[in-house]
């Protein structure tokens, strides 16, 4: 897997796929004190990390407040330049063509980690 550039609050990962029409593991988010895990499976070359850093005292529902950095969404997608890199994955749709795409997010629990403090 290769990375993109760090940006204000956005960082693309992306992977060869090589060709595969079945989703790929893209993704593996763990919190080991509790044992929740994200995996990320899906047919498209990239997955963007949004993580919030332009949250400001966000309101949200329930009266939320969201402060910088709270957010957390990983989006599957194609590389956002794409028309502008010949090596990357195609984005162009022609008429009468199709387009599909699966993404998975598959919840686990794992063993928590114990903290020794």
């Amino acid at each position: 897997m290769q990375g993109g550039e760090l940006g204000n609050h956005r960082r693309q990962q992306w992977r060869d796929r090589h060709g595969s029409i079945e989703p790929q593991l893209a993704a593996r988010v763990v919190e080991p004190t509790s044992g929740r895990v994200l995996e990320v499976l899906t047919t498209e070359p990239a997955v963007q990390l949004y993580s919030g850093n332009h949250l400001n005292s966000v309101r949200g529902k329930a009266g939320a407040v969201y402060q910088r950095r709270t957010g957390f969404c990983l989006e599957t997608q194609h590389h956002p330049d794409s028309p502008n890199h010949p090596a990357f994955p195609s984005t162009v749709l022609r008429a009468g063509a199709r387009y599909r795409s699966t993404t998975v997010y598959r919840l686990l629990a794992e063993a928590p980690v114990s903290r020794t403090d």
